[in-house]
């Protein structure tokens, strides 16, 4: 389908609220995706005319709402090229199918064993492996970056020479720079190594195609609610042999084969992993917002999302004292953002506090997001505590942007004449 921006903007019901008379400006999009009209209609209709339990009846009910389920199951592995549905575990967040991985995986590791993480990562990419550092007295080797926040292949290397490391946990877009790390590379050091690789695709999920296949990484996760589907579902592609080895995450209903008084035997994958009443709507609405999605071709997106942070990043550096974390600073532009950053850019304004910026200019209908973004190891190796962030979507435009920097360059005035 052509990528017409005004087509695509009247199909998000929420972008034509305003705020106390402004009109909203939605720069979020990091945090949360807004969701189109095909998605809400999808699990309206679900809800309405095919409601009930997946898996757990003969009645047409629970058939159509098990064929709805399996459905989505089935887009997800198309969507990220995975080679067989079963290899697609759904979660109720990116964050839960880290922490599937981190238990589940983590039971094959013992004290001596090390487990590698970047410092871009996200807490959701970090605590898990602190509890079962805790836990078990597995060792944490941190990758570090260099000041713009680039990983660089070498810093594996040298991690490689260390022990006994058996997994590198990684994201492929940081959620603060932007930066999306050289994956390929660092997925072959590590498995010539005989390391695994799980990759955080929270955010890179929907600022790039992504195939698992190609890229070779055993494990991979991210959540629905950034790719324009509804909160409350996570995806966990995991290899089948992997998937097949690993004990199961949760107990319950489902997740079984049989049950006797004194054990129990596992299902096969998927549903091993998938314990409890499963989150069929929101599958059905994730799979809504991938058709939704697909229809438009990846180049036009990623153009027309590139176009919008170098364009955001040129007119934020000219305001004084505002400085652009990150590759995106004005000595590297425009190419930096082809090379090296998508989804968003972080920056911090002298005499200004995050907090402060991002507060006044909600009360003006724009909404960016402010804090340490969950990234506090990050923020720490930068040198500062908190940063603004502004993310785009594939409905932002131009105009957003400039008024979004008007606005903060009207904040920054009065802060500091």
């Amino acid at each position: 389908m052509p990528f017409h921006l005004p087509a695509i903007r009247r199909q998000f019901p929420i972008l034509s609220r305003q705020i106390d008379g402004h009109p909203l400006i939605y720069l979020d999009n990091a945090a949360t995706a807004q969701k189109p009209e095909a998605v809400l209609e999808a699990m309206d209709r679900f809800y309405r005319h095919s409601n009930g339990n997946a898996h757990r009846g003969m009645h047409v009910l629970a058939e159509e709402a098990t064929i709805a389920f399996e459905d989505a199951r089935n887009a997800v592995a198309r969507f990220i090229g995975a080679r067989r549905p079963e290899e697609i575990i759904f979660t109720k967040s990116c964050t839960e199918a880290i922490n599937l991985v981190a238990r589940s995986f983590g039971e094959s590791l013992k004290s001596g064993d090390a487990i590698a993480l970047s410092i871009l990562e996200h807490h959701s990419n970090v605590v898990p492996w602190l509890q079962l550092k805790e836990r078990d007295g597995i060792e944490i080797l941190w990758l570090d970056c260099d000041a713009e926040g680039r990983l660089h292949p070498e810093e594996l290397r040298h991690i490689l020479d260390r022990g006994r490391v058996k997994l590198l946990s990684i994201t492929a877009q940081s959620n603060v720079l932007g930066i999306r790390p050289p994956l390929a590379e660092m997925i072959a050091l590590a498995h010539a190594a005989g390391m695994l690789v799980m990759v955080d695709a929270a955010q890179a999920i929907a600022h790039g195609h992504i195939d698992v296949r190609a890229l070779d990484c055993d494990f991979l996760a991210f959540s629905g609610h950034k790719l324009y589907g509804p909160t409350g579902i996570g995806v966990l592609y995991g290899k089948q042999k992997l998937l097949e080895a690993m004990p199961p995450f949760l107990g319950g209903g489902m997740m079984i084969h049989e049950v006797h008084r004194d054990h129990f035997t596992a299902a096969d994958i998927p549903a091993k992993f998938e314990a409890g009443t499963q989150p069929i709507a929101e599958a059905v609405g994730l799979h809504a917002a991938i058709n939704w999605f697909t229809q438009f071709d990846w180049n036009d997106i990623v153009n027309h999302e590139q176009e919008l942070l170098t364009h955001a990043a040129s007119a934020l550096n000219d305001i004084p004292g505002l400085h652009v974390l990150g590759p995106l600073s004005i000595r590297h532009l425009p190419l930096a953002i082809r090379h090296s950053a998508s989804g968003c850019l972080s920056f911090t304004i002298d005499g200004v506090h995050p907090h402060d910026l991002t507060e006044i200019l909600g009360r003006k209908g724009i909404c960016l997001r402010a804090g340490h973004h969950c990234t506090q190891p990050l923020h720490k190796r930068l040198g500062i505590a908190a940063s603004t962030r502004l993310s785009v979507g594939i409905y932002n435009t131009k105009e957003e942007i400039d008024a979004t920097v008007e606005a903060i360059g009207e904040i920054v005035s009065h802060f500091t004449r």
